[in-house]
């Protein structure tokens, strides 16, 4: 019996310290959507980056924001790279705090949301009756989609359809086709994309700059490990090494810039009035 247990013992000793090894193997996790076609090759620069800076980065896949949530109530993954409505969302939920946020090349670090519409259309009164009888093509999910469109006042009164592009350039070639009456899409994108669209038009517009692309980080990540990962990306902007240069061009960006709760003034509001809460499912 002695010598069973003492064998249970060291077999004992030898998974905790496997499983100590393999949670230090697997290093600051990034969570990364699975459907997400080409995220994996677009990090992958700016994780060898981080690994030269000394930090042990590795990404995670999730088949969708539900289970990447619950990733991070459970301490599975550390952070994820958002948009300001997933964002926002982990906020309300107490899962995740901003830590940077990405500088396009341009200089933008937010966006808001347009509504766009075939030339000569009515101009977005900004009521729901607006959207009265109209076909809405729109992104899941977004600041300047879907978490927009239920923040209006009333909406969910009205008799309109809601169809779910797969991109804000998908849902512009949607109403281009004829196959939608208004578009809600990122401004940004919009005003690359104008000028292949001469038939539409921007009829209105919501005012209030969300954040871009933040990287959220789990409440239940190390403090440490975080700040250091804040640092390595706060200080991409200067760094003239090939990896930070293959980063940025990989990521179309000059650098990043610090980001905190303030910065979703326009944006916590925006998701509360679309009916966020902490039991909200990332879906409607």
């Amino acid at each position: 019996m002695k010598t069973r247990s003492l064998a249970c013992a060291a077999l004992m000793v030898c998974a905790i310290f496997l499983l100590s090894a393999y949670a230090r193997a697997a290093g600051f996790r990034i969570v990364i959507m699975q459907d997400d076609k080409g995220a994996a090759e677009k990090y992958r620069p700016l994780l060898t980056y981080l690994q030269k800076k000394g930090v042990d980065v590795s990404l995670v896949g999730a088949p969708n924001y539900t289970t990447a949530a619950k990733m991070f109530a459970a301490g599975e993954a550390d952070a994820m790279f958002s948009g300001s409505g997933v964002a926002g969302t982990l906020i309300i939920k107490g899962l995740a705090v901003p830590s940077v946020r990405p500088e396009s090349t341009e200089g933008y670090s937010t966006y808001w949301a347009d509504i766009i519409a075939p030339k000569g259309s009515a101009k977005f009164t900004g009521s729901a009756g607006y959207f009265s009888g109209k076909k809405v093509i729109l992104t899941a999910l977004a600041s300047s989609g879907e978490f927009y469109y239920y923040s209006i006042p009333k909406i969910r009164d009205v008799n309109a359809h809601v169809m779910i592009a797969a991109s804000h350039g998908a849902a512009l070639d949607v109403l281009a086709r004829g196959a939608a009456d208004v578009a809600i899409v990122k401004d940004r994108i919009w005003d690359k994309k104008a000028g292949e669209y001469p038939g539409l038009e921007k009829v209105g517009e919501d005012k209030g700059e969300n954040p871009d692309s933040t990287l959220m980080v789990s409440t239940k990540a190390d403090p440490k490990t975080s700040g250091e990962i804040s640092a390595a990306l706060l200080s991409i902007k200067g760094d003239t090494s090939a990896e930070a240069r293959a980063a940025k061009e990989k990521l179309g960006i000059q650098g990043f810039i610090k980001t905190t709760k303030a910065d979703f003034r326009h944006t916590l509001p925006l998701l509360k009035r679309a009916g966020v809460t902490k039991s909200f499912d990332f879906k409607y």
